[in-house]
C-alpha cells in the first residue's frame, strides 16, 4: 500500500476514493488539486458536499430530489398532470428532462426489485405510486421508464400488476436500436423488440 507523507493527506484520500468510480490515484490527484486551491476555495468545496447532505430533501409527492418538502416539477402548474413517467433514480428524471420532449410529471421508484440484491418491492417507491394513482383522478396514463434488464422487466411486471385494479393506461417507453449502431452488434433482445415494436414510416 502507497505510504504518504502526511497522515491528514492519506485519510482525505481515503475518503475521496470512497466515491463511485475514484481510485486512490485519481482521489490523490483530487486532494492534491484541493490542497493547491485558496482556503477559501476548498470550504466553499467542502460547505457545498456538506449543505447537500444535509439540507436536500426528497419531494413528498414524487420522490425526487428537492431543496423544498415539493419538487419545482410537481410544484409546476403547467405541468400535464395526466401523465406519470416512472423511473427508477433521479439520473433518469434529468436524462428525460434533458430531451425536451416530455412534460408530465414522475414518480422515483429507487431502484428496482432485485431478490439477488435483497430488493423487494416494499423496499421501492411502488406503494406511494399505487396510492398516488388512487387519489388523483386527473392521471390517465402510467409511463414506465425502467431499464431494459431483467429487474426492469421484472419491476415493470409487477407494477402494471399492482396499477391492473385502478384501470389506468399503462405504457412503457419504446426499445429499439441506438442511432448509429449496426445490425450485427445489436443483441438479440434488442433487435427482437425494435422488431415487434416497429413505427409506420411517414
Amino acid at each position: 500500500m502507497k505510504t504518504y507523507p502526511s497522515v491528514l493527506l492519506e485519510k482525505a484520500v481515503g475518503e475521496f476514493s470512497k466515491l463511485p468510480g475514484i481510485g486512490r490515484k485519481t482521489a490523490l490527484r483530487l486532494v492534491l488539486h484541493v490542497l493547491r486551491q485558496p482556503v477559501g476555495e476548498a470550504e466553499a468545496f467542502a460547505d457545498a458536499v456538506l449543505h447537500v447532505r444535509k439540507d436536500i430533501k426528497y419531494c413528498s409527492v414524487c420522490h425526487n430530489i428537492s431543496d423544498d418538502d415539493v419538487c419545482p416539477i410537481c410544484a409546476d402548474a403547467r405541468r400535464d398532470r395526466s401523465t406519470i413517467c416512472v423511473v427508477e433514480n433521479v439520473q433518469d428524471v434529468m436524462a428525460i428532462e434533458n430531451t425536451q420532449q416530455y412534460n408530465g410529471l414522475y414518480h422515483v421508484l429507487g431502484g428496482v426489485i432485485s431478490p439477488m440484491d435483497g430488493v423487494g418491492p416494499g423496499d421501492l417507491q411502488i406503494e406511494s405510486l399505487v396510492q398516488r394513482v388512487k387519489d388523483n383522478d386527473d392521471v390517465k396514463e402510467i409511463i414506465l421508464a425502467l431499464s431494459s434488464t431483467m429487474e426492469g422487466d421484472t419491476t415493470n411486471f409487477y407494477i402494471h400488476r399492482q396499477l391492473a385494479p385502478l384501470h389506468v393506461k399503462v405504457t412503457m417507453i419504446a426499445r429499439g436500436i441506438s442511432v448509429g449502431n449496426d445490425l450485427e452488434y445489436t443483441d438479440e433482445v434488442t433487435l427482437g423488440r425494435s422488431i415487434v415494436n416497429r413505427t409506420l414510416m411517414d
